[in-house]
């Protein structure tokens, strides 16, 4: 990695704060709300998503963002691309016709939907989200992909908890992390 690319995660990853036993005992949190607040750690962030999109992808349609953090770097990512941004949310939160799909939480159920005419079938799409633990709700995106036949390039988080597995449950899709813990 180039020592400007090194540089950008060093930055990254001192924005990054911890906060023992949240949001209950034995949870280490990782809170990216210092990067949102420095603009340099923010831009650095962009700059490295959208360098490994460039480097990685021949041709992005969409930029697919998941509620609500993935809508922070989302729509960022996809102005410098250049192309459209949509929204991933929970269910019951957009208007009009969508399509919906169920997944596991570590206590239960939730549903993530898109409207369904935001992602036409065979457009190459890339997701992406703040943090990656166990990966059910970047699955549920897929899958929300999957049902608009739309082809999924690849997932882009900040943070992965390598010791979840979440992106094992992602398989066939690869996953960019910019810091793994």
């Amino acid at each position: 990695m180039a020592a400007d690319s090194e540089s950008k995660l060093q930055l990254v990853h001192r924005h990054i704060r911890q906060f023992p036993d949240f949001p209950k005992k034995g949870i280490l949190f990782r809170d990216i709300c210092p990067i949102l607040k420095d603009p340099a750690a923010l831009t650095a962030v962009i700059d490295l998503f959208e360098e490994h999109a460039r480097k990685n992808y021949k041709q992005v349609d969409l930029v697919i963002g998941l509620d609500a953090r993935g809508f922070l770097f989302g729509p960022l990512l996809a102005q410098r691309l250049g192309v459209g941004f949509v929204l991933v949310r929970k269910k019951g939160k957009l208007p009009g016709a969508t399509v919906s799909v169920a997944y596991d939480l570590e206590y239960g159920t939730a549903e993530a939907e898109i409207q369904e005419d935001a992602v036409a079938p065979g457009q190459k799409v890339l997701l992406i989200d703040d943090l990656l633990a166990t990966g059910g709700t970047l699955f549920a995106a897929c899958e929300l992909m999957r049902k608009q036949q739309a082809e999924v390039l690849g997932c882009m988080v900040i943070i992965e908890l390598k010791e979840l597995n979440g992106s094992d449950k992602l398989k066939p899709h690869s996953v960019f992390s910019l810091l793994q813990y």
